[in-house]
């Protein structure tokens, strides 16, 4: 399958944020953040096209002037993962598309085209995803960082913002994950994903992937040291500058 596989990475962009609108358009470090990700997507060695999907004609110009591929896609979407399916669905041939973050200005590339390796030659697997191991304790009691964890196969058993697996006693091997949102997909099974009503621990946990492990789909966790740090709010601008210019200087 991986000779015939056709891969995209989609880049979902909305204006409107309760923390921070606008936020696509932010500069860091003298680009808008969505310029950052898109040229971080484009290293991409595995990914045969790299789309922006969005409803807002502010970040279709601005993308568009930076010279990336716009999909307009409808203002009604709930999630990401629906603009995404929405775009998709646009490209006849597709046969695998990732949902890249758009927040996430320092994407790594090599973490995509692992995922992309992996599912390519697992045509059997309909979701990929990545996590990282924990090592400071108070992730583990932060509501907002994604826990997982993994079966002997590396396939998530489940995911939440509590702190999981509850530790009774401390086995020596255990390890922690954090989630990192980033996700792979056959676009067969997105098609359908997007059509199946949120489930029961879906809308309890707030987390969109439970609802694949609620109906019997595996995903599988590919393990990273990358921590895909996001921009989430105003406040966190001069960390994001000051990594963005150590990844300038790690490269020249």
């Amino acid at each position: 399958m991986g000779s015939t596989a056709r891969i995209a990475g989609i880049i979902p962009a909305r204006w409107g944020s309760s923390r921070f609108p606008g936020k696509p358009l932010h500069l860091l470090a003298g680009k808008p953040l969505l310029q950052h990700v898109f040229e971080q997507a484009l290293k991409c060695e595995r990914l045969d096209a790299v789309l922006i999907a969005t409803d807002d004609e502010r970040i279709r110009d601005a993308a568009q002037g930076f010279g990336a591929e716009v999909v307009m896609t409808s203002p009604g979407h709930p999630s990401g993962t629906d603009r995404i399916a929405e775009a998709a669905a646009r490209f006849s041939g597709l046969t695998h598309v990732f949902n890249i973050q758009g927040d996430e200005p320092l994407l790594d590339p090599a973490l995509v085209d692992d995922l992309a390796l992996i599912m390519t030659q697992s045509p059997d697997l309909a979701m990929i995803t990545a996590a990282n191991p924990i090592t400071d304790q108070s992730q583990m009691d932060d509501p907002n960082i994604v826990k997982v964890v993994l079966d002997n196969d590396g396939d998530a058993l489940y995911f939440s913002r509590s702190a999981i697996p509850h530790r009774r006693s401390r086995p020596e091997g255990l390890v922690l994950y954090r989630h990192v949102g980033l996700y792979g997909y056959r676009c067969d099974f997105l098609g359908n994903f997007v059509l199946w009503p949120p489930s029961l621990l879906e809308q309890t946990e707030g987390l969109e992937q439970l609802r694949a492990l609620e109906n019997g789909i595996r995903i599988r966790v590919v393990v990273t040291p990358h921590e895909a740090i996001g921009l989430d709010s105003p406040d966190q601008i001069p960390l994001i500058e000051s990594l963005l210019l150590q990844q300038t200087l790690n490269t020249q």
